[in-house]
C-alpha cells in the first residue's frame, strides 16, 4: 500500500489542519462499470485512509451530466440518436419509472453500488451547479482571460488552436454548441457570441445556458470545489494533456494551486487490448459486480495494485483467483503490516465476513453436486479435506454461496456449470465403458468410509491398464453418465463429494 501511504502523507503534510477535498468525476453517458469505478474507488480509498488517520476528508463525486450526448450505447434503444447533441441531463430516461433523465438513469445504478461498497461520498450534478449560478464567477474570469487561456492551451499542449476557438459552449435549441465568444456584461449576466448564422446573439450565462469547454471546466471545478486531490485516467495525464493545461489555467486564471494528480490505468477484459467501454456494452456494470462479488473482494481487486498498473478482469478465471487469494490472505497467519493495512481498507464498513477458507472452485462444484441445496452442500464439504473448518466458517459459507448462486446464473461459463442427472442418461456406451463402470462400482462398494479424492482418482486410473482405456475416455464416460457433459470438475474429488449410495446406484443404472 505504499502508493496510498505516499499520497495521504503528502496531503497531510500539505494541509495539516483543514478538511481535505477528494474529487472524482464520471460522465453518466452509459452504465457505470468496473473501469469507471476505478476512479471513484481510488478517490474513496484516499478519503477512507485519511479518515482512518483521524483527518476530516470529503469525497465529492461530480456527475458530468451536462456533457454532450455523443453516442448511443449498445444497451440503449437506437432511436435515442434523435437526442444526440443534447446535454445528458436533458435527454429522456430510457426508463421513466426509474429516473427522469438519461443521466440520472445511470447515476441511479451508481448510488446503490456506492452504498454496497461502503463509500461515503457526496454526489454533485454538474448541470445543477451551472444552472444554479455556481460557475458564474468562473465564466466571468474565463472570458476576461480569453487571450491568456488561448496562449496557455497552445503553449502547453503544443498545438495551434483554430482562429475561431472559444472557451465557451452555448446551449441553442436544446443542443450544446461550440460558439465564438464576443463580449460579456457582468452586470446583466449576459454574454454575446456568434451563432450558426454568423450573427451575434445574446444569452444569459447564470442559468446554465453557457458552459465552459472541457479543458477550462475542469480547472474551474478544482477552484470552485476546492479540490486537493483527484484521480483521472492516464489519457488525461499525457504530456500537454488536459491535466497539464488545467494546472496552468487554475494557477494563472483562477489563482489557486492544482490538486494532487493520481493518474490511473484502465481495466481491460482479460485477453483484450481495449479498455471496457460504455458505448460498446462489453463492460462489467457496477450492478452486476455487486450481485456476484462481495464488496471486500471488489476492494481487494482494486487496491492491491497501484492505480498506474493496468488491470485485467474476467468473470471466470480472474474472479475465482481473486476470491481464493482474498480468502488465503484472510486466513494467513503472520500477515505483514502491508497486508494488514490492505485488509483493513477492504473490510472497512463490512459487518459480516463473506469469504470462507474453502476455495471458490470447491464451493461451486459442491453446491452444484448438492443440487444447489445449502444444507447438503455443507454436508458435502464435511466429507472433504475442508471438513475441519466447516463448523467454524458455516455462517460465512452460507453467505458466500449466495454470491456463487448468482454467479452460476449469470457469469459462470458453460464448462463449469453442471447438474446431476435425475435419471440414467440416454447415451450409447461401448462394452468396454460398461465393463469399466461395473468395475468402478465394485471398487466403490468396498471403499473406506473416508475415501477422499485421491482414493477415487487412483481407483479410476486402475482401469487405464486393466481395460486399455485412455485417461480422457475414463473421465468422459463418468461425466456423461453423471452430468451429461463431456467435461467437468476433477473427477476423483467430484466422486468423493457425492453421496455413496446415490453414486453406486447411478453408475449401476448406466
Amino acid at each position: 500500500m505504499n502508493w496510498l501511504n505516499e499520497i495521504v502523507e503528502r496531503l497531510i503534510n500539505d494541509h495539516p489542519e483543514r478538511e481535505i477535498i477528494v474529487s472524482s468525476g464520471v460522465s453518466p453517458s452509459g452504465a457505470y462499470h468496473l473501469g469507471t469505478l476505478r476512479e471513484v474507488m481510488t478517490a474513496e480509498a484516499v478519503a477512507r485512509e485519511l479518515r482512518m488517520r483521524g483527518r476530516k476528508a470529503r469525497h465529492i463525486h461530480v456527475s458530468d451530466d451536462i456533457d454532450v450526448f455523443r453516442k448511443v450505447p449498445a444497451d440503449v434503444p437506437s432511436d435515442f440518436d434523435q437526442y444526440l447533441g443534447m446535454p445528458l441531463c436533458d435527454v429522456p430516461s430510457p426508463d421513466p419509472q426509474k429516473a427522469e433523465s438519461y443521466a440520472d438513469y445511470f447515476v441511479a445504478d451508481l448510488l446503490p453500488a456506492a452504498a454496497g461498497l461502503n463509500m461515503d461520498m457526496e454526489v454533485v450534478r454538474a448541470h445543477a451547479k451551472y444552472r444554479g449560478g455556481f460557475f458564474v464567477e468562473a465564466i466571468e474570469k474565463t472570458t476576461e482571460n480569453v487571450d491568456n487561456i488561448r496562449t496557455i492551451l497552445q503553449e502547453v499542449s503544443g498545438r495551434k488552436l483554430d482562429p475561431n476557438w472559444s472557451p465557451i459552449q452555448v446551449i441553442e435549441n436544446g443542443r450544446v454548441k461550440n460558439r465564438q465568444f464576443v463580449s460579456i456584461d457582468v452586470e446583466q449576466k449576459t454574454l454575446r457570441y456568434i451563432n450558426n448564422m454568423d450573427e451575434e446573439s445574446e444569452t444569459r450565462y447564470d442559468d446554465g445556458s453557457v458552459t465552459l469547454s472541457w479543458r477550462i471546466d475542469w480547472p474551474a471545478r478544482w477552484w470552485k470545489l476546492g479540490v486537493d486531490v483527484e484521480p483521472f485516467g492516464r489519457d488525461h495525464a499525457t504530456k500537454g494533456g488536459s491535466y497539464d493545461t488545467g494546472v496552468a489555467i487554475v494557477r494563472d486564471v483562477f489563482g489557486v494551486e492544482p490538486p494532487m494528480p493520481v493518474p490511473y490505468d484502465f481495466i481491460n477484459k482479460a485477453g483484450q487490448t481495449k479498455k471496457m467501454s460504455k458505448s460498446a456494452g462489453d463492460a462489467v456494470t457496477a450492478v452486476e459486480l455487486l450481485q456476484n462479488i462481495p464488496a471486500e473482494v471488489v476492494w481487494f481487486f482494486m487496491l492491491r495494485s497501484a492505480p498506474d498498473k493496468q488491470l485485467f478482469f474476467d468473470t471466470h478465471e480472474t474472479l475465482i483467483k481473486i476470491f481464493d487469494e482474498f480468502g488465503e490472505l484472510l486466513s494467513k497467519s503472520g500477515k505483514s503490516e502491508d497486508e494488514e493495512h490492505l485488509l483493513k481498507l477492504c473490510l472497512y464498513g463490512v459487518e459480516q465476513q463473506t469469504i470462507s477458507r474453502v476455495p471458490f472452485t470447491h464451493l461451486y462444484v459442491s453446491y452444484q453436486a448438492s443440487l444447489r441445496d445449502v444444507e447438503k452442500t455443507l454436508d458435502v464439504i464435511r466429507r472433504t479435506e475442508y471438513a475441519g473448518i466447516v463448523d467454524e466458517d458455516e455462517s460465512v459459507i452460507r453467505t458466500e454461496l449466495q454470491f456463487i448462486d448468482s454467479w452460476l446464473d449469470t457469469w459462470a461459463p458453460d464448462e463449469v456449470r453442471f447438474e446431476l442427472q435425475k435419471g440414467p442418461v440416454e447415451t450409447e456406451l461401448s462394452d468396454v465403458q460398461v465393463k469399466y463402470l461395473k468395475g468402478l462400482v465394485e471398487k466403490i462398494k468396498v471403499a473406506p468410509a473416508d475415501a477422499d479424492g485421491e482414493w477415487f482418482h487412483k481407483a479410476i486410473y486402475e482401469f487405464k491398464e486393466e481395460l486399455d482405456m485412455q485417461p480422457k475416455e475414463l473421465f468422459v464416460t463418468l461425466y456423461k453418465v453423471l452430468i451429461n457433459k463431456d467435461s467437468g470438475p476433477r473427477a476423483g474429488w467430484f466422486l468423493s463429494t457425492l453421496p455413496r449410495d446415490w453414486l453406486i446406484a447411478r453408475l449401476s443404472q448406466s
